[in-house]
């Protein structure tokens, strides 16, 4: 998909990804503002292909932004791999556009958040995956919402 075929308008959902569970974070339709959303607990890929294409209908996706988990020093991580794979699963349920975004410190800077809000550690647990789907979201909207070749390119 060349950046030409990424939608201008229309909600974007962030996605922090992860084995067992995953945050979403969504945009308003202007793209000005995101805010988290839920946590979704993986099953099946039945059920978990189920849930993302009723997201897409319900919430009006038009883009998926996927969190990529890099080291410090930029380069991919096992994890960003998954992500990848993960991202690719995605489009092709769904068939909207992915786009990967560097998530280096999103749940760290979640829990530093949730910590300063003196939250129980069952409550933190409870949102640090969609408050790091914010961050993620936050960012990219902040970045002026960059296009894929400038981070990652998608898996062929």
């Amino acid at each position: 998909m060349t950046q030409e075929n990424f939608p201008s308008q229309g909600r974007v959902a962030g996605i922090d990804y992860g084995t067992v569970r995953i945050g979403i974070a969504i945009t308003d339709v202007e793209r000005k503002i995101a805010s988290p959303l839920e946590n979704y607990n993986r099953r099946t890929l039945g059920k978990d292909a189920e849930y993302f294409a009723r997201l897409v209908r319900e919430e009006a996706i038009a883009l998926f932004v996927v969190g990529l988990p890099l080291y410090p020093s930029g380069d991919e991580s096992p994890k960003s791999l998954e992500a990848r794979e993960f991202g690719q699963w995605l489009h092709e349920v769904t068939q909207k556009p992915i786009l990967f975004y560097d998530e280096r410190y999103s749940s760290k800077f979640a829990d530093e958040l949730m910590r300063t809000a003196s939250l129980s550690s069952k409550k933190r647990k409870e949102r640090r995956d969609k408050l790091a789907a914010w961050i993620l979201l936050t960012s990219w909207l902040e970045t002026g919402s960059p296009r894929m070749e400038n981070f990652a390119k998608p898996l062929e």
